[in-house]
Parts: C-alpha cells; sequence; structure tokens
C-alpha cells in the first residue's frame, strides 16, 4: 500500500479498540516471568556453551603478542577465538569499529578474544588467562582539546543558513551569545546485550537482544561473509535499549563465531563494563547558541553550533537541529562539526540530536527572556511559526506548541512562579519553576505485516517488529482488533523474527506509528480476501462484532475463513508528503525543584509534561513511554556522565555502581497531558510518536528551575553540587 494522499476516514477511527488505555497483553508474561529474554532461551537448543569476551585494555594501538596456552589448558575450555582464528571478517553497515578486534585496537574494551567453556564460570575464569601484550599509540580523548580539529562531517547535512545570520545578529538590539556543554551518556539498559548462537549445516541463528531485526540480520551477514537468507534473528523480549541495541554488536557476532568453532551453541552476555566502553554511547557536545532579537523580543536572528566527537567514519551527535525547525527568525545559522576521538563508538542514544540539543537551546531561550524581561513562555509564543523556518513555503503538518505551553502553564500553575530567582523559600529549601519546550521530528518508515484468520476466528500477526518494553505487541494487537473487528482476546501477535515481514523496528519514535501502519496495510488486504471469500463488496463491507456484514448479509469471520484459513501479506509504503509538509511532534515540559539552601542538594518535587503527538494509540502505555524518558531527562541534567580518562581513553564509571542514573526516590509525582489531535498527514493511523518527546526539553526545564529557584546558571551538564554550591545566595 503507498501512502501519498492525507489519511481520510478510515476503520481506525472507530476507536473500538484503539485508542483505549488496554493494559499490555504482555504483561501477564513479563509478571510471572515467563517472557524468554534471549541470554534465558534454555527452550531454544540443546548443548548450550558459555562465551566470555576479553576486551581490549587499551584505547588505541595493536596488539603485539597473544598466549592463549594457560587459558586453553583451563578446565571446560573448548574453544577460544579471536581475529587469528576467526576467519575473514567484514564489517556491518550500522558499525564504525570492527566487532572483533585484532591485531589492530580502535577503542578501549574492543572485543579482542571469545572463550567459551562449559560452564559461564570455566569460561569467565579461563579468560582471566589470556596474556595479552600490547604496543599503545597517542590517542585523542578529549573534546575540547579536538575541539579545534574538528571539521565539517562527510555526506551530512550539516550546515544550514537563511538569511544573513551574521549581519542581523551584529545589529540585533538584543543579543545573546551562550555556550554549553552535555557530556558523553550511557544507555545503563538492565538488560545486557546477550545471544545465543546455533549452526545448522550453514544456516546461523541468532537468539538477541536487538531493536532493529533487518538491519542486524543484515550486518551479520555481511560481517560474516554469508548470504542473508542464511541468517535468522529471534528478538521477541527486549529489556530495555534506547538506541543501545539498534545495531549488531560483539555479543552477537561472538556467539556465532565461538558456535561455529566450538560445533555447538555458544550463548554470550556481555559484562557490564564491556556495556559501556565496547558498545555505542551518547557522545558528548559542546555547543554555541546565539539568539538576537528586537527590544520587544522577535527573534531576528539565531545561530546553533556544535561539536562533537567520533572514531574515524563516525557521524556527529546532531544538536542542531531541532534549532533549524523550531523557533521564527528570518536570519538563521545551524552548523555541526566533527571531531576524531579514539574513544568508544558514539551513536543513537534516545532521542539522538534533539535530546541533548534541547538542553542548550531551550536554556538559552530562557536566557534571552530573562534579557528582554519576557516571560519565559510569552517568549516562546511570541516566537511561534506555523511553517519551515528555513523553508516558508511548508508548512507544519500540525503545530501545537503554544496550545502546550498554554495548557501546561495552567495545569502546574504557573501564574505563582517569581520572576525574579531565588525569592521563593520553604524553610530550607529554595523552590523554583522551569519550562522548555519539547521537539522532535516525526520520522516514518516502511513497514510489513503478515495477518491470518483462521477457522477460530482467530487474527495472528506476524512482523518482525520488536518490543523494546514500549507497548508494540498491545498496540499492534489493537489495530489488527481495530481493523478486523474482533476483540483484542481474539489476536495474536508474534514479534521479533527475521522471518517475517519486515517492520520499522523500534527506534527515532518511529515504530508504533510505521508498525500499526504496517498492520494496517496488511489488515486491508485481508478484509477485501474475507468479502471476497463471502461475496461481498469489500467498500461496503463492514467489520465488527467477529463478522462481516453488508446491507442484510452477515458472516462470521470463522465461517469466511474456512478450514485453510486467510492470509494476506502488505507493506506500507510513504510517497513524498513529508517533503510537502514537515511532521513533526511537540510538547512542553514544566518542573518544579526544591534546592537546599545550606548544602544545594536538587530534589526534583513535581513534573508535567503536555504532548501534542497525533493520535495516541494507547494512552497507557504512551503515558509509560513519556514518564520514563521524562526520568531519563533529569537523569541527563542531574547526575548522568561517563567520566573520561583522558590519558586512557576509557570511561572510568562503567557500571550501574558508578554511572548514576535515577532511582524510584529520585522522582517525584509525574503527569502527563496528551492534546486530543489526528494527524492524517502522517498515516492512516493518524498517528506520530512520542516516546522521544518525553525526553526532549526536561533538562533545559530542570536547568531552569534550579536557576529560577537559586539565581545560579548553570551551562555544563549535569548540574552536580561542585558547580552549584559555590555560587549558592549566602544563607541569613
Amino acid at each position: 500500500m503507498k501512502f501519498d494522499t492525507p489519511a481520510t476516514t478510515n476503520p481506525i477511527d472507530q476507536l473500538k479498540v484503539v485508542g483505549h488505555p488496554l493494559d499490555r497483553i504482555d504483561g501477564p508474561l513479563k509478571t510471572t516471568g515467563k517472557a524468554p529474554y534471549a541470554y534465558e532461551r534454555h527452550d531454544v537448543v540443546a548443548r548450550q556453551a558459555y562465551g566470555h569476551v576479553v576486551g581490549a585494555s587499551i584505547a588505541k594501538g595493536r596488539i603485539a603478542s597473544m598466549d592463549l596456552a594457560a587459558a586453553k589448558a583451563a578446565p571446560g575450555v573448548i574453544t577460544i577465538v579471536t581475529a587469528r582464528n576467526a576467519g575473514r571478517l567484514g564489517k556491518g553497515k550500522m558499525n564504525t569499529a570492527r566487532l572483533l578486534g585484532g591485531p589492530e585496537i580502535q577503542h578501549y574494551h574492543q572485543a579482542v578474544a571469545l572463550v567459551v567453556a562449559e560452564t559461564f564460570e570455566q569460561a569467565r575464569a579461563a579468560a582471566q588467562l589470556v596474556r595479552i601484550d600490547y604496543v599503545a599509540t597517542k590517542g585523542m580523548f578529549d573534546l575540547a582539546e579536538a575541539k579545534g580539529l574538528a571539521t565539517q562531517p562527510k555526506g551530512e547535512d550539516a550546515d544550514s543558513s537563511a538569511g544573513d545570520f551574521n549581519g542581523a545578529f551584529a545589529a540585533a538590539p538584543v543579543r545573546f551569545d551562550g555556550t554549553y556543554s552535555t557530556p558523553d551518556h550511557a544507555h545503563a539498559m538492565m538488560e545486557p546485550h546477550a545471544s545465543i548462537a546455533a549452526w545448522e549445516g550453514d544456516r546461523l541463528t541468532v537468539w538477541t537482544s536487538n531493536q532493529m531485526i533487518d538491519w542486524g540480520a543484515s550486518d551479520m551477514a555481511k560481517t560474516l561473509g554469508i548470504p542473508k537468507e542464511k541468517v535468522r534473528l529471534i528478538s521477541p523480549f527486549i529489556g530495555g535499549g534506547f538506541g543501545g541495541k539498534l545495531f549488531l554488536r560483539a555479543d552477537a557476532v561472538l556467539a556465532a563465531l565461538g558456535a561455529r568453532a566450538a560445533g555447538r551453541p555458544v550463548k554470550v552476555a556481555l559484562q557490564r563494563p564491556l556495556m559501556f566502553n565496547n558498545t555505542t554511547h551518547r557522545p558528548a557536545t559542546i555547543q554555541r547558541v546565539r539568539i538576537g532579537t528586537t527590544q520587544g523580543g522577535k527573534i531576528t536572528a539565531i545561530g546553533h553550533e556544535s561539536w562533537s566527537g567520533d572514531l574515524p567514519e563516525g557521524k556527529p551527535e546532531t544538536a542542531v537541529n531541532q534549532t533549524r525547525l523550531l523557533y521564527a527568525g528570518p536570519n538563521r545559522m545551524t552548523a555541526m562539526r566533527l571531531a576524531v576521538l579514539d574513544l568508544p563508538e558514539g551513536n543513537a542514544m534516545r532521542a539522538p540530536g534533539e535530546a541533548p540539543g534541547m538542553m542548550a537551546l531551550e536554556i538559552a531561550v530562557d536566557e534571552v527572556a530573562e534579557q528582554l524581561g519576557m516571560d519565559p513562555i510569552d517568549f516562546r509564543v511570541l516566537n511561534d511559526t506555523q511553517v519551515d523556518p528555513e523553508k516558508p513555503a511548508r508548512p507544519f503538518s500540525q503545530r501545537r506548541l503554544v496550545e502546550c505551553l498554554r495548557q501546561g502553564a495552567e495545569r502546574f500553575g504557573w501564574a505563582q512562579r517569581l520572576a525574579k530567582p531565588g525569592q521563593r523559600r520553604e524553610g530550607r529549601w529554595l523552590v523554583g519553576l522551569g519550562v522548555a519546550a519539547a521537539f522532535r521530528n516525526n520520522l516514518v518508515m516502511k513497514s510489513a505485516a503478515r495477518v491470518r484468520l483462521d477457522k477460530q476466528g482467530l487474527v495472528t500477526v506476524e512482523t518482525d517488529m520488536t518490543d523494546i518494553g514500549t507497548g508494540s505487541y498491545t498496540i499492534i494487537a489493537q489495530t489488527a482488533a481495530e481493523m478486523m473487528g474482533v476483540p483484542i482476546e481474539k489476536v495474536v501477535v508474534r514479534l521479533g523474527d527475521s522471518r517475517s515481514p519486515v517492520s520499522a523496528g523500534s527506534g527515532g519514535q518511529w515504530g508504533a506509528n510505521s508498525s500499526t501502519a504496517g498492520v494496517y496495510a496488511a489488515c486491508v488486504k485481508l478484509r477485501e480476501a474475507v468479502a471476497r471469500k463471502v461475496g461481498l463488496d469489500a467498500k461496503d463491507a463492514v467489520f465488527t462484532d467477529g463478522e462481516v456484514r453488508s446491507g442484510d448479509r452477515r458472516f462470521k469471520l470463522a465461517e469466511a475463513a474456512g478450514e485453510q484459513g486467510l492470509s494476506a501479506e502488505d507493506t506500507m509504503e510513504y510517497g513524498d508528503l513529508d517533503k510537502k509538509f514537515q511532521q513533526s511532534t511537540f510538547g512542553a515540559h514544566f518542573v518544579e525543584v526544591g534546592v537546599d539552601a545550606f548544602t544545594g542538594e536538587i530534589r526534583v518535587r513535581r513534573m508535567l509534561a503536555v504532548c501534542a503527538a497525533g493520535r495516541i494509540l494507547n494512552p497507557k502505555s504512551a503515558r509509560s513511554q513519556v514518564i520514563g524518558a521524562m526520568t531519563m531527562g533529569v537523569g541527563a541534567a542531574l547526575m548522568e556522565e561517563l567520566v573520561v580518562d583522558k590519558r586512557r581513553g576509557f570511561f572510568v564509571n562503567h557500571d550501574l555502581a558508578g554511572y548514576e542514573v535515577p532511582v524510584h526516590a529520585d522522582i517525584p509525582h509525574q503527569e502527563v497531558i496528551f492534546l486530543d489531535e489526528t494527524d492524517p498527514i502522517s498515516s492512516p493511523m493518524k498517528a506520530k510518536g512520542v516516546g522521544e518527546l518525553g525526553i526532549c526539553g526536561v533538562g533545559a526545564a530542570v536547568a531552569n528551575a534550579i536557576y529560577n529557584a537559586t539565581g545560579v546558571r548553570v551551562r555544563n551538564y549535569p548540574i552536580t553540587l561542585d558547580k552549584l554550591l559555590p555560587h549558592l545566595p549566602a544563607v541569613a
């Protein structure tokens, strides 16, 4: 099915099942421990051996020698895989560094060996006996130091401009110029990267934890040099990803190599330190924001530059993207520069680009508002736009940012905010309110599904879409139930298998809308097959209560399916609507903080998110997505930072003890409001994404609240006590 004209009325609009806050259909499996995760698949293949990864202990250089004798002689050891005996390996399209290093080392904890043994303990013990001598070479590990060497990224739309930014900024009556920084961040998901691999002849099956099944299968085939059709990836349940499992990683490749060398299935889970240094992370940024306005607050010039780093052939953190679209202003400039750093690979983390970009932009906007003597919400409203500021002939498909800000302000009690910072005191606590706009582009991806109807009237959906804790099972079931006119209990959903039709996968906020659109397309075909089978015109047929009806004729779906059942498969493909209309999601984040006047301790007291993100397919699971994102935003604002050892080139705090993330006690009451909205430009579902929107702007809202509470402006995240305490107002 081709989606190239705006959606009109369709069966989804009935909202008998779609749009309802239904419990997740996979919930009982997870709460009873019956949901099978990759490393726990004891049921799929016998005689599983255990692999333990040895990571490089230098950041850059080469292996001079590797002594495996003691490790091979250790109890239970079956085989040891290294680059010397693994055979010729390619590099996946989505990978920056090779997943098995040697003799060249590209980053700290790059996998250099896999020890396979009968038990996990034996593999771990033997791995300690591998002796490696390295020749280290000088690397670059400091973004601030490398900033001057950064260059324009190749193949990237790195720079944009409209009008005369430099001239307009110089002439602006009110000018602001600020520099901000965000540190490296880790995904820090609970479930480690883990895989079980088994060969049957020349065919490989991998049970893994991966967000994008088709990408993973393609890159596994490319890495091993085998046809893609001989690779099967299975990933029905994933214990968190946040972008860290978008791409093929060392656990899957080494499990496959280990299984081939051992002649039996092998399972590999990356130990926690390797999750931080071996896999991907969100790169640090240095960002400069310049804004010029009239005396009345109209933006006349806005510029945003960002510097980030990655390994050679890597890509930048696209932190300027939102600034190209969020506020009006005729004279504009954005630029990205990329430095070569010899740190572990940088790549996507929840809301790549906008999440760190808005941590800078939305503080800068507040700083300009204060300079103007304006309320920060009024300043944002004044500079709203209904068209792409760089391409004014291109309107937004939907843009309700002002409504999000206004409704949020009323709900949160913004009128009680004291404009002058440091004025509200409750006992020992300085109290402040902060706001930030939320923005994330709406992305759609080609997505397919197969739908079957059997003689019991049961509808089964198969697609390689994944569920990373986001509720994919449930919204896909809701879509099929709505389209086929059956209760959700009559729908079975099978996800995460590369033998199923290729879906969008989970990432970038595109998964829910795109995958359900693929199910919609397949169900349209199945409805046509059912109607044809019973002699009805599909255009007039109504599917409801387990029946298909037209006029006074009605047939049970089970009857229409017959003994053999009916099946349909289709793909939702997209035309050029995204070129005619700018598709984005919008919101507003409100935060209240308390800062201890004596110690500088920060406590987030309450949070509110107002989101305009198209049709909300399931308000309950969507709310869970948003409050989880808000929590991650608090972490980025106050505690999360991968500390770089700038001599040896690794992340020092590479475990959950040293890398702090928010826990339940850190997070107070969170409220989420979804505006009642549909976007017919997006897809037949008229939905958009919301999982990334929930994090975009949160960090700045927290920072703005801290400033309102204390009068201390911190521009370098995270906002920790050492940055705050020396500048707190004197305590009487």
